[in-house]
């Protein structure tokens, strides 16, 4: 296990693009970190600056202590698994697994004595003598992984390890992978653009926006149910969180539409007085008016009514695609409550489910309430 300590670290390439900005963070021992965010937003630099593969323009990064900023790769105790599985087709998974050591100049009895143990911990033992054009996509990234593990490293870095498979196999992988790294307790840096990955797999993670900008570090839950801003609440979730503009007034927030009195989800409803805002809420946190407990009373929360433009039976849920005003939402239903399409029906968010954000800075308007 290992401490890692980053302290305003920035990487800027020589033709003056800023690749990441001051990026602030501690991780402890055995934590498993994911770093996500869109395309070009650093995560992936960052990564390679963890691992030595990318000077550090500036700032300071540390390693159990030691300043690594001018530390050779070799010298960090890391192991990194790629995007491609990046193995080598004219040997065994047994030498796959075993071809660091190889070069590392272990004695043979000892590599064969961790080849066979990482085997079993990855389910592989049965494939050893397996060439990689005999496996299938899930099982050549638990070599490649397993290429990592028998390193027997404090640090494991993956850069989006899992994008190569489909979405069963992802499943699959990302329950191995967890279980690995409560067995091994390797501090871990993951990479993803997947959200639910990232939700799923992690202790903490961290939320970056394109140019390199750390948006919000927090566990799955922090950043699920308390989001700092309008991106990580956009970022997190699945479909993405709901938002409407409009104008507070009177303590209300209004639209063409929309008159909501926002007193019980706000501190301070009269500070906001003229301020454009935007009023949100998750899929998942509304219930049908009238057809569940869940919101049946006005006072529980807004009652809202909409048009059905289109429905999506999931199984479970079903998600209805709806118009607000001239506003588009997405809901999630009980699939024994979905309205027609074209109908028009009402729908109850909560008041503890609902969120205002500034509009101009987008940042989140504190309430006080607490969320679950």
């Amino acid at each position: 296990m290992a401490q890692l300590l980053f302290k305003d670290v920035n990487k800027v390439y020589p033709n003056g693009y800023h690749a990441v900005h001051d990026f602030n963070m501690e991780i402890k021992h055995g934590e498993f970190i994911c770093l996500v965010g869109d395309s070009g937003c650093g995560k992936s630099t960052t990564l390679r600056m963890i691992a030595g593969l990318e000077d550090i323009t500036a700032g300071e990064f540390y390693i159990d202590g030691k300043l690594a900023n001018q530390m050779s790769s070799r010298d960090r105790g890391i192991a990194m698994v790629f995007q491609s599985y990046a193995l080598y087709p004219h040997l065994t998974v047994a030498e796959n697994l075993g071809f660091g050591l190889t070069l590392e100049g272990i004695d043979a009895d000892i590599i064969d004595e961790r080849v066979a143990a990482t085997a079993k911990i990855l389910g592989l033992t049965d494939y050893l003598e397996r060439f990689p054009r005999q496996l299938s996509g899930g099982q050549c990234q638990r070599v490649a992984v397993g290429r990592a593990l028998i390193r027997k490293v404090s640090i494991f870095l993956m850069d989006e390890p899992l994008s190569n498979l489909d979405a069963k196999q992802r499943v699959t992988m990302r329950s191995e992978i967890k279980q690995i790294h409560r067995s091994v307790g390797a501090t871990t840096i993951y990479v993803t653009h997947d959200q639910t990955e990232a939700m799923t797999m992690s202790d903490r993670i961290v939320v970056m926006r394109s140019g390199g900008y750390v948006q919000q570090i927090g566990t799955p839950y922090e950043l699920y149910f308390y989001p700092k801003n309008l991106f990580v609440a956009g970022f997190i979730g699945e479909p993405p969180m709901n938002f409407i503009r409009g104008t507070v007034e009177n303590c209300h927030f209004k639209t063409e539409t929309l008159d909501l009195d926002i007193s019980p989800i706000v501190k301070d409803a009269k500070a906001l007085e003229g301020k454009k805002v935007v009023f949100a809420f998750r899929p998942e946190s509304i219930g049908v008016y009238g057809a569940e407990k869940k919101g049946t009373a006005k006072e529980e929360g807004y009652v809202i009514s909409s048009k059905v433009d289109l429905t999506e039976l999931l199984g479970d849920t079903t998600n209805v695609y709806a118009n607000v005003g001239n506003v588009n939402v997405i809901l999630k239903v009980n699939p024994h409550h979905t309205p027609e399409m074209g109908a028009e029906f009402k729908f109850v968010i909560p008041h503890k489910a609902a969120y205002l954000f500034d509009a101009e800075t987008e940042e989140v308007i504190e309430s006080g309430i607490e969320r679950h």
